[in-house]
């Protein structure tokens, strides 16, 4: 084998081998085929990047398929969504396609196989079912029904599409083997009455298909060649398999279901039922709240689509599943934004710093870089006066050695600006430090060319004007689960790791160069982070979240 060979993973070999065997390049057809019940999360980024990411490599097309088969739990909103987040990961789908497009022509085949004797009319109740069905190690009981004649089963499968029977009442069986080692395969359900509105065909219908029945035969429909599945729909395959069989023209293209492994996220939940609970019951705002696994959420806090796709690369598939650590994603997502993401001045923690020698009412326009990592450097202007803010953590009034920023007595440089000298401070009744007084040198500024401006000091700090400063609401997220793994017991409530500290809401200063900026503008606010533009912000009020720190902080907390 070849390094480009040895190269492929497990999927790609698959489709190699395909090819080699006589499939023809110009019949490769993928798809990527979301339930319209919620919105997408991580686990469906990498799904939505290994399918249209072989589209790419294979030059193939992809459908983007809603399997919009239960209208009890499906919505238009959950459709544009979809829609939404695959366009922003930066993939373009051949074919939009929804499973109710077919809904006559999977109702025409089910009425072929009641005519081969392969399907029947069941209108036991769902526990009766359950207890015939039997259990893995014990073969299941035939139900009464399963012996009716073709005619009646027509009849009564006709009678339920036209409505005449409540929910529950029937379901049409696929009839196949009661003993069967894969329970999946004893006698599944087809289809079932349910008199809902469906958000696309209205109440055309009052009988809608089971996934298992709607999902192969719309990848034969569509000549989908490789249908790539999770591994929990591993044990569906037989019956994926047992329906072509029996509706397969040997002249098309036969679909070839293939399971990877989910990757699952570490201190999330991916669950659509369980995070449709946490948006209900209101432990977040909502689907597209920047603490959630969506693709929605993540957008939102200001995660990049190459960051993702990135992601999604690095961890590759597998064939089992396994809890890949967050701080992987977040370092892809720090790894982006240093490259794009322009540099600026923000506090979060304010304490008013006042140079005492420097003239009443003047003000100074500094140059400052965007962003060191540009290949052609370019600046902007940020305004400079005698009261600023500082970071408080950037002041002790007395420090240890190895503390290299501002103290009493001490020199440190303010970011693009002057050399400064703690003098003093100003205390409060309960002796907290309200104001620092500090002088600065005014030949020390950066980028003059005099030699004082050269002048050499162990620390630097960033710093905004309290003039022309411009404050902004500052969201700083924090894991939303405590525990890496919190659906994982059983035995417990997956909300009892719920952190309830997840979300921090603070009043910070900005530089004013942010008043122009738009939602999901990204930047590095200078040694604190990286940082994105909520929907929620307006000229009025500046909204901010905190999208990565600079660095993995948290591996060194759970060290510890």
């Amino acid at each position: 084998m070849s390094t480009e060979e040895k190269s492929l993973n497990f999927i790609e070999q698959i489709i190699e081998e395909d090819l080699k065997n006589g499939l023809s390049a110009d019949k490769l057809r993928f798809r990527f085929p979301p339930e319209p019940n919620g919105y997408l999360h991580v686990g469906h980024a990498s799904a939505i990047c290994l399918n249209f990411g072989l589209g790419i490599d294979y030059n193939a097309p992809v459908n983007l398929r809603f399997d919009d088969t239960n209208p009890s739990k499906e919505e238009q909103e959950y459709v544009d969504a979809i829609k939404r987040d695959v366009e922003w990961l930066g993939f373009k789908w051949d074919k939009e396609c929804y499973a109710s497009d077919y809904f006559q022509q999977l109702y025409d085949w089910a009425v072929v196989l009641i005519q081969k004797g392969k399907a029947y009319v069941d209108n036991q109740s769902s526990e009766e079912m359950a207890k015939q069905k039997g259990t893995p190690t014990q073969p299941g009981t035939n139900s009464p029904n399963r012996d009716r004649s073709v005619d009646e089963n027509l009849d009564l499968f006709e009678r339920m599409k036209n409505g005449e029977f409540p929910n529950g009442s029937y379901v049409l069986r696929a009839k196949i083997d009661m003993a069967s080692p894969n329970m999946l395969m004893r006698d599944p359900i087809m289809y079932r009455i349910m008199h809902a509105h469906h958000h696309r065909t209205g109440n055309d219908w009052c009988i809608y298909p089971m996934y298992d029945w709607a999902h192969g035969e719309s990848d034969y429909l569509e000549q989908i060649s490789h249908s790539l599945c999770t591994l929990e729909f591993l044990p569906h395959r037989e019956l994926y398999d047992w329906f072509l069989d029996n509706i397969y023209d040997n002249s098309k293209v036969r679909p070839k279901q293939r399971e990877f492994a989910r990757r699952n996220l570490s201190h999330t939940v991916v669950s659509k039922r369980k995070l449709l609970q946490l948006v209900e019951e209101k432990h977040v705002t909502g689907w597209d709240d920047p603490r959630m696994s969506t693709i929605s959420g993540m957008r939102r806090r200001g995660y990049t689509p190459a960051s993702i796709r990135n992601f999604a690369k690095t961890i590759g598939i597998a064939k089992r599943d396994n809890l890949i650590d967050v701080s992987l994603l977040e370092f892809c997502v720090r790894e982006d934004l240093n490259k794009i993401a322009p540099r600026v001045m923000a506090v979060l923690d304010p304490v008013k710093l006042v140079i005492t020698n420097y003239p009443e009412g003047q003000e100074e326009w500094l140059d400052a870089e965007n962003n060191p990592e540009e290949e052609v450097m370019t600046y902007r202007k940020v305004p400079f006066s005698k009261e600023l803010y500082i970071e408080r953590e950037d002041f002790q009034e007395e420090a240890h050695k190895k503390f290299f920023r501002l103290t009493l007595g001490t020199e440190v440089r303010l970011k693009n600006a002057y050399i400064i000298k703690g003098e003093s401070v100003i205390k409060d009744e309960n002796g907290n430090i309200t104001e620092i007084h500090a002088t600065y040198d005014v030949d020390s500024k950066s980028g003059s060319g005099t030699e004082a401006s050269q002048r050499k000091v162990k620390g630097t700090i960033h710093w905004v004007s309290i003039p022309h400063a411009k404050e902004a609401e500052v969201r700083i997220y924090d894991r939303l689960f405590t525990n890496e793994s919190p659906d994982k017991d059983k035995e417990v409530n997956f909300k009892e790791y719920i952190n309830p500290n997840s979300l921090k809401v603070i009043t910070g200063y900005v530089e004013p160069s942010l008043v122009t900026s738009k939602e999901l503008d990204h930047f590095q606010f200078q040694r604190l982070g990286y940082f994105c533009v909520d929907r929620d912000s307006n000229a009025e009020k500046l909204v901010f979240n905190k999208t990565v720190g600079l660095r993995d902080t948290w591996a060194k907390i759970s060290e510890q």
